[in-house]
């Protein structure tokens, strides 16, 4: 007979040959069943017992006794991924079981809250993504749920969610809608304003993740603790049989999780950075780090921060002015150190600027990046090189950073033998797109475009930016906005056609001091949030968080001219 750990790793495998990719982070055991995916198990099913392909008949059995017969009840709020699990676990464990409707028939129950842990499912609180509400308090939504507000906001969910919520949260008011979960996220759009609550595994871009109780399942920090919708299923019943499950499971130790922060990765990707003329004045008067003092966190706490540096370093560039009738930048090499201190991983050199100062200062530029471990993308040292694309691995995820530069000018391009910019072209990276999701990467894609002063796309710029969507890039991003532009889906994959300026001096309207700093949130090889961060523009040089009424207005323009 096979010993409790042979039985625990061959859970494993099944769940490793089994896990559906577009499920996050069952834990140790998650097996997705065809059947329980498709709705409720018979009133009683019989499971037989695996034949046992390596018998020990000469060493005494470690195996915990097999009953006769397991009769399990699973309560309807239990989620569909977390009822296979159970039932897999027992199957592999070699136990017949009977699973009954009748709770009273049966000597175990998985329910919420139960006694023995077996799996902790996190939800998360969601709104469509062109939601300008960030946050609710667990009193507000309460109040939502049971139709006690006067907010308009229609809720839909699952079946097993809502008995999930009625149990917490009281009898549901007329707004409150069940949907199935293939279609749940077309409807909510269609539904707006409306909310809904959805297991963390079932979380993609189209969805905006709401912060409760200033908790959020995306976050790096999150507490699951404080958190009012990390909901732990338990076994109960006969205390001889859940016993013997526990100890065959390995629980509590080896409770399964459908979020596990091992298996996140939070990328952060901004807009345009140029260190030079006002900008780089009021760096030699305040600090070096005085662009970052109030939004530094949000580029350092990331996994992998993305920077889109426009201007070379050079040794003898002249001390910066105020004089924006400057038009060919350079920047200092000390100035380096406040992408240091954002915590930069990777370098972006897309940019119109990048041979600015000349291509000696672009050389001496890379070789500050190469020593500082800075993968760069988008331009290089000559042609070959500025296509290469820069890949990193965190967590289990893997993700291809390309970019290229349509707007020119040419002289700015990359040659055979001479460096700048990766020029745009069909024939050269969106084939590579394609090649680098089939080797599991999550290829991100940025372009240098021409720059308009407008919040929506041209529709040659929507047309390219499709098209390297539709070539497999999961992010498709524009670097060269001032001024912050929309969005648009394009199947599974996000467009966003400019971010506007991260570090840069332009302060002439309050679109261009306006920006963007767009946080992904990546598990188990999927892109299954953005969070927007936004932040306006101050003295030439310091962005600073908006405010709420900022941010409302923003996000509203925007949405807008998303066509949203």
């Amino acid at each position: 007979m096979r010993s409790n750990h042979d039985v625990v790793a061959e859970i494993g495998r099944v769940t490793a040959r089994r896990r559906n990719p577009k499920v996050a982070g069952i834990g140790l055991c998650l097996a997705l069943l065809s059947g329980c995916a498709q709705g409720q198990a018979p009133e009683m099913t019989a499971v037989e017992s695996p034949p046992d392909p390596s018998p020990t008949p000469f060493l005494p059995s470690t195996a915990t006794p097999t009953p006769e017969t397991v009769s399990v009840w699973i309560a309807p709020s239990v989620p569909p991924e977390a009822r296979g699990l159970f039932l897999d676990s027992l199957s592999i464990l070699g136990w017949p079981v009977l699973v009954a409707q009748d709770e009273s028939a049966a000597s175990v129950r998985l329910v919420p809250d139960g006694g023995m842990p077996f799996a902790r499912w996190t939800y998360a609180l969601v709104a469509p993504f062109p939601t300008v509400e960030d946050s609710f308090s667990i009193e507000e939504f309460g109040a939502e749920w049971r139709g006690e507000a006067e907010n308009g906001w229609q809720i839909l969910v699952t079946p097993s969610v809502r008995t999930l919520l009625e149990a917490r949260l009281g009898s549901p008011g007329p707004e409150v809608i069940e949907a199935p979960a293939g279609f749940l996220v077309d409807q909510a759009w269609e539904s707006r304003p409306s909310l809904s609550l959805v297991p963390f595994e079932s979380l993609g871009l189209r969805w905006k993740v709401l912060e409760v109780e200033g908790q959020s399942p995306i976050r790096k920090d999150f507490d699951p603790a404080s958190y009012p919708f990390d909901v732990v299923f338990g076994l109960e019943g006969d205390p001889g049989t859940v016993s013997r499950i526990a100890e065959a499971l390995g629980l509590p130790e080896n409770v399964s999780r459908n979020r596990r922060s091992d298996r996140l990765t939070t990328v952060v990707v901004t807009g345009v950075t140029a260190l030079t003329r006002a900008t780089a004045w009021r760096m030699e008067a305040r600090g070096v780090n005085y662009p970052a003092e109030l939004i530094g966190a949000w580029l350092s706490q990331a996994d992998i921060t993305h920077i889109s540096n426009e201007v070379s370093f050079k040794p003898d560039c002249p001390p910066p002015t105020g004089n924006l009738n400057i038009l060919l930048f350079c920047s200092l090499p000390g100035h380096i150190a406040l992408l240091e201190t954002v915590g930069a991983d990777v370098v972006e050199l897309t940019g119109n600027h990048v041979l600015d100062a000349g291509r000696d200062a672009f050389m001496y530029s890379m070789d500050l990046y190469e020593a500082r471990g800075w993968p760069t993308f988008g331009g290089g040292r000559n042609l070959s090189l500025a296509g290469k694309p820069a890949l990193f691995e965190h967590n289990g995820n893997r993700f291809a950073f390309l970019g290229c530069n349509e707007a020119g000018p040419p002289g700015a391009w990359a040659r055979d033998d001479s460096p700048g910019a990766m020029p745009c072209g069909e024939d050269r990276l969106l084939p590579e797109i394609g090649a680098l999701r089939g080797e599991g990467y999550l290829p991100f894609f940025t372009f240098q475009w021409h720059e308009h002063y407008v919040p929506f796309p041209y529709s040659n710029q929507r047309e390219v930016f499709r098209a390297a969507a539709q070539a497999g890039a999961a992010v498709v991003s524009g670097s060269q906005a001032h001024q912050p532009m929309g969005f648009e889906f394009e199947g599974e994959s996000l467009v966003h056609y400019g971010l506007g300026n991260l570090f840069f001096d332009q302060m002439w309207s309050q679109s261009v001091r306006q920006e963007f700093i767009d946080r992904y949130v990546v598990y188990e090889g999927r892109v299954v949030s953005l969070e927007l961060l936004t932040a306006v523009l101050e003295d030439w040089a310091q962005p600073r968080p908006m405010t709420p009424a900022e941010r409302t207005d923003f996000l509203d323009m925007i949405f807008s001219a998303s066509g949203w």
